[in-house]
C-alpha cells in the first residue's frame, strides 16, 4: 500500500492532489527490480536496438550495486538509474552511474531524468564517494552538462559513440574552505616566526620551546563536555608532536554556565593529561558566561619541524591510528582511536615525527587529510599528490569520510624518497603520495587518472 492509498482511505484527497508527481527510493524488492529491468530491456534492447538479447551484465549482479528508481502515485516504476564502485574489493570512493531510463510516456513532462540523476549523485556523495561518473550516449552529453557534469572523453559501449562524464564533488574544497580560507586575509601583519608560517605550533625565539594554543568549538563544548575537554589537550599535544618536539605542559582557559557543566569539562581535561602524562601547569576559570575553551600547550625540542620544509620529489607519508571508532554522535566526523589507547601506546604516537625528523609535518586538523596536505604543501610551494589505495584507512570508514574527518592521530611528513619509518607503536605507516611543482592537491586513482581536490592556496598564507 502506497502513501496515497493511506490519504485516499483518510479521506485526504486534497494531500493526494497536492503531491509529487513522483518520488525517488531505493530499489529494495525483486518485484522493484524486475521493473526497472523491463523498463531498459524495452528501451535498450527493443526500442533502441543497443545490445542484441539484454542489457545485463556483472554490475547488475553486484552486491554493492544500487538502484534508484522513480514511483508514481500508484507505486508504478516510471524510470531508474543504477550505481555502485568501479573497482572490485575495496570500495576506494570511485563509482560509475549508468543504465539510466525513463518509460518514454514520462520523458518530456515530468523530470524523471534528471531527478533520477540528482539523486544518484547525492547517494554517491553520502556513500563517501570522490570521484563519479557515467558513459551517456552522445546525444545525451548536453543533458547531462546542463545538470553540472563534466565531459572526459569519448568512449564506445556497445559499438554506439558515448562520452564518459564526470561529475565534480567539491566535499574536500568545501571543507578546506570553511575550515582555513579565512587565514591569510585575517593574519596579515602578524609577524609569526620565519620559516614557521602556518605551522599549529610556533618555536619560542631564544629557547627550546615550542608553544601550540588551540580552542574547541564552543557548540562541541555544549553538547559533549567531556569529550571537548579530552579533545582539547589531544588537538594542542598532535600540534607539538607534529614539531617533533616533547610535551611539558598545558594551561587551560575555560568559559562555564556553571560549576557542574565546568567540572564535566575539566574532568576530559584531566583524563587527558593523566594518559598522555602531560601536567596542566594553570589556567583560568569563568563562570556565569558562554561555555568556551581553548588550552595552551608548551613542549620542547632543539630542532623543530616545520610543516612548510617539503619540495617537489618528496614522499608524502601517512601515519595514523586506524583503531577505535567513530565518536558517537559525529559519524563521519570525528574518528576516536586515542580514548582507548594506553600512555605508552600515546607517547609512542607522539614521538614519531622527532623519532625521525622529516623534512616537514603536519598532523591532521579539521580540514582532513587532503585539507591538511594542501596546507603542508602550500607552505612548502608546491603542490601535492595523493594516492587514494595507498591511504591507510579503518575498514567501516568511507574514502570520502576519512579524507575529511578528524582523525584523532594522524600525521602527515614530507621528506626524500626512502627516508626512515617512524616508529608509531599502534599507528600504521603508508607512503602515499608525493610533492610536486605547482599548487594545490590531487588525488591519484588506480587507472592513473587525476582528480583535482584542492586548490592551491588553502590558507593564502603562502610559502613559509
Amino acid at each position: 500500500m502506497t502513501m496515497a492509498d493511506v490519504l485516499v482511505l483518510l479521506g485526504d484527497t486534497a494531500s493526494v492532489a497536492r503531491g509529487p508527481a513522483f518520488t525517488i527510493e531505493v530499489a529494495e524488492d525483486a518485484a522493484t527490480l524486475a521493473a526497472y529491468h523491463r523498463l531498459r530491456h524495452a528501451v535498450f534492447v527493443e526500442q533502441q536496438g543497443l545490445f542484441p538479447r539484454h542489457d545485463l551484465d556483472e554490475r547488475d549482479d553486484d552486491p554493492r550495486t544500487v538502484v534508484l528508481v522513480a514511483r508514481d502515485a500508484g507505486g508504478t516504476v516510471l524510470g531508474g538509474v543504477r550505481l555502485g564502485p568501479v573497482t572490485g574489493g575495496v570500495d576506494l570512493g570511485w563509482w560509475q552511474g549508468g543504465r539510466l531510463v525513463v518509460d518514454p510516456a514520462y520523458r518530456s513532462t515530468h523530470r524523471v531524468g534528471s531527478a533520477l540523476v540528482d539523486a544518484a549523485c547525492v547517494h554517491a556523495e553520502s556513500a563517501g564517494v570522490l570521484r563519479f561518473e557515467a558513459t551517456v550516449q552522445a546525444s545525451n552529453e548536453r543533458f547531462f552538462a546542463r545538470l553540472g557534469w563534466e565531459a572526459v572523453g569519448p568512449v564506445t559501449v556497445a559499438g554506439t559513440p558515448h562520452v564518459l562524464m564526470r561529475k565534480p564533488i567539491r566535499r574536500i574544497a568545501a571543507l578546506a574552505a570553511a575550515t582555513k580560507s579565512a587565514l591569510g586575509p585575517l593574519l596579515t601583519g602578524l609577524p609569526g616566526v620565519p620559516g614557521f608560517v602556518g605551522d599549529d605550533g610556533v618555536p619560542v625565539p631564544g629557547s627550546d620551546l615550542v608553544a601550540a594554543c588551540d580552542a574547541i568549538v564552543p557548540s562541541m563544548v555544549e553538547r559533549d563536555p567531556e569529550w571537548a575537554g579530552w579533545c582539547s589537550v589531544l588537538v594542542n599535544v598532535n600540534d607539538l608532536a607534529a614539531m617533533g618536539a616533547t610535551p611539558v605542559g598545558l594551561l587551560d582557559a575555560l568559559g562555564a554556565r556553571d560549576a557542574s557543566f565546568a567540572s564535566r569539562v575539566l574532568a576530559g581535561l584531566r583524563k587527558a593529561s593523566e594518559a598522555y602524562a602531560v601536567p596542566v601547569l594553570g589556567g583560568h576559570t569563568q563562570l556565569g558566561v558562554p561555555a568556551a575553551l581553548a588550552v595552551t600547550a608548551l613542549g620542547r625540542t632543539r630542532h623543530p619541524v616545520p610543516g612548510g620544509g617539503g619540495r617537489p620529489g618528496h614522499t608524502v607519508r601517512l601515519t595514523a591510528d586506524l583503531g577505535g571508532r567513530w565518536r558517537r554522535g559525529y559519524t563521519g566526523r570525528q574518528w576516536d582511536s586515542t580514548t582507548s589507547r594506553t600512555p605508552g601506546e600515546l607517547r609512542t604516537m607522539l614521538a614519531s615525527v622527532g623519532a625521525v625528523r622529516p623534512a616537514a609535518a603536519k598532523d591532521v586538523s579539521m580540514a582532513g587529510v587532503a585539507g591538511t596536505l594542501g596546507m603542508l604543501a602550500e607552505a612548502s610551494g608546491c603542490g601535492a599528490i595523493l594516492d587514494v589505495a595507498a591511504v591507510p584507512r579503518p575498514a567501516h570508514a568511507t574514502v570520502g569520510d576519512w579524507l575529511t574527518c578528524f582523525p584523532g592521530f594522524a600525521m602527515l611528513t614530507a621528506d626524500a624518497p626512502a627516508a626512515p619509518v617512524p616508529p608509531a607503536g599502534p599507528a600504521v605507516t603508508a607512503d602515499c603520495g608525493e610533492l610536486v611543482a605547482g599548487g594545490g592537491v590531487w588525488l591519484r586513482w588506480p587507472d592513473g587518472a587525476l582528480t583535482e581536490v584542492v586548490p592551491a592556496g588553502v590558507t593564502g598564507l603562502g610559502r613559509a
